[in-house]
């Protein structure tokens, strides 16, 4: 089961890494260098709820299995890309072809694990998540380097032509069956609502800068708040006739469901977007080459290795402040990282290791433990699709932060390609993960007293 959700996210990640090299060899602009990244995670998480309610109807397992084989096909098509355009194309239906397996995946852990087993399957898929997106760099750049038959950064797709065929061969063999509801219906204008609200939100974050902010953008931006009420209208409604709505009310009307998907929100929206600066800086601004940028990430590794195989041992002696003390940890990284920017150059880059080792630790020690903790109370009629919602924000995460990181670094940047200045854009995006980073320890606070305060008023 984790094999397939290591796929899908690590190849949110290990593009980072490959996009100078996919710059140079099909000419890519700033923009479509975005689109490689975000149309991915965008049509990841327009379709991950769709995904959910699909493993609902048609049976997790086959799902799983179909989604695993359309992501090896979509895998093959970017490495075989002939242009940029062929190859956003490719990476949007490897983000529809992700969003059919990972619903599936926290399901079905949720279903075939309990008690102390469950709370461990879940530390396993935190584990798999953070370590996907942290060795996402470190695997790109070794394949670059090596440069295996001349495939270069293609490389960084077609790896997941094995590990996706041999994921197909066991899952029949391994994976019990279960049965779907067929009497249960898909929610068709529901799916096309979320789809039209996400890219609404997104795609003009993504390429409005280099377009120079024209009408269209600001109006797609405006117009993505009321097909929000729209969907969230339409969803009330089919719920109050009796119909199958892609998202039940009933479920946002858990209130510490919601406040964990806020964390979620915040949580993936920093994560993704530091790795992306990150690479950026490493490889524009302090000129280290594919496979030292990717080493440099070794120590963001190690961090999350290790408190993520010390959580049960955090949540001993931290209990439900683990996560809070992450993000504050993960905070001190950004800031400390901050103030060593002014000391940095290619030649004394071992200077970021401890810092980067410091983040890598706050990642893990918030990462491991939340899906576990977000989804924990929930009824078990809602896991289908309250695995589909966690994962979408996972996925809109991504997606939102790198737009806005993408704003936010390439608009500081303008026209400069010196070290000062990329320091300078990659500072300032270290400023915005920090607040992002407080944000999440603000918000799991408040999680923590709702969670308390319910569960004394159920008692």
């Amino acid at each position: 089961m984790l094999s397939g959700t290591f796929m899908v996210v690590l190849d949110f990640f290990i593009i980072n890494v490959a996009l100078p090299s996919i710059q140079h060899d099909l000419h890519a602009s700033a923009s479509a260098l975005q689109l490689i990244v975000i149309g991915y995670g965008l049509a990841n998480a327009a379709t991950l709820i769709t995904g959910g309610r699909l493993g609902d109807i048609h049976g997790r397992r086959r799902l799983f299995i179909i989604g695993v084989g359309l992501f090896t096909l979509a895998s093959a098509a970017c490495g075989t890309a002939p242009n940029a355009a062929v190859l956003v194309a490719a990476r949007i239906a490897q983000g529809v072809a992700g969003a059919l397996l990972q619903p599936q995946v926290l399901a079905m852990l949720g279903l075939l694990y309990t008690g102390a087993q469950r709370a461990k399957a879940f530390a396993a898929y935190g584990l798999a998540l953070g370590l996907a997106a942290a060795s996402g760099q470190i695997i790109g750049g070794l394949l670059i380097h090596a440069n295996l038959a001349g495939l270069g950064w293609r490389s960084c797709f077609l790896i997941n032509l094995p590990i996706g065929l041999l994921a197909l061969l066991l899952s029949k063999r391994v994976l019990p069956p279960m049965q779907g509801q067929r009497a249960s219906r898909l929610d068709l204008p529901g799916m096309a609502l979320v789809a039209l609200t996400l890219t609404a939100a997104i795609f003009p974050l993504v390429v409005g800068r280099d377009e120079g902010w024209p009408l269209w953008s600001f109006i797609c931006l405006a117009a993505s708040v009321p097909l929000l009420i729209v969907f969230w209208t339409y969803q009330r409604r089919l719920a109050a006739r009796g119909g199958q709505p892609l998202l039940a009310p009933s479920l946002l009307a858990q209130r510490p469901f919601v406040l964990g998907l806020l964390i979620t929100l915040l949580f993936f929206a920093g994560n993704a977007s530091f790795y992306f600066v990150l690479a950026l800086y490493l490889q524009r601004g302090l000129g280290l080459p594919a496979l030292d940028s990717g080493l440099v990430f070794t120590a963001l590794a190690v961090g999350f290795f290790a408190t993520s195989m010390a959580s049960p041992w955090f949540a001993k002696k931290l209990g439900r402040h683990a996560i809070f003390s992450g993000a504050l940890v993960l905070a001190a990284g950004h800031a400390a990282l901050y103030g060593l920017l002014g000391w940095l150059s290619a030649q004394n880059v071992a200077l970021m290791l401890p810092v980067l080792l410091l983040q890598g630790c706050g990642l893990g020690m918030v990462m491991t433990p939340l899906a576990s903790t977000v989804l924990a109370g929930l009824p078990s009629q809602h896991a289908g699709v309250a695995s589909g919602v966690m994962a979408t924000m996972q996925q809109v995460g991504n997606a939102l932060g790198v737009a806005l990181i993408g704003v936010l670094y390439y608009s500081t940047l303008g026209q400069g390609a010196g070290l000062a200045i990329i320091a300078r854009a990659f500072g300032i995006s270290l400023l915005y993960l920090f607040a992002l980073a407080l944000g999440v320890a603000a918000l799991y606070r408040h999680f923590s007293q709702t969670t308390q305060a319910t569960q004394t008023t159920l008692s």
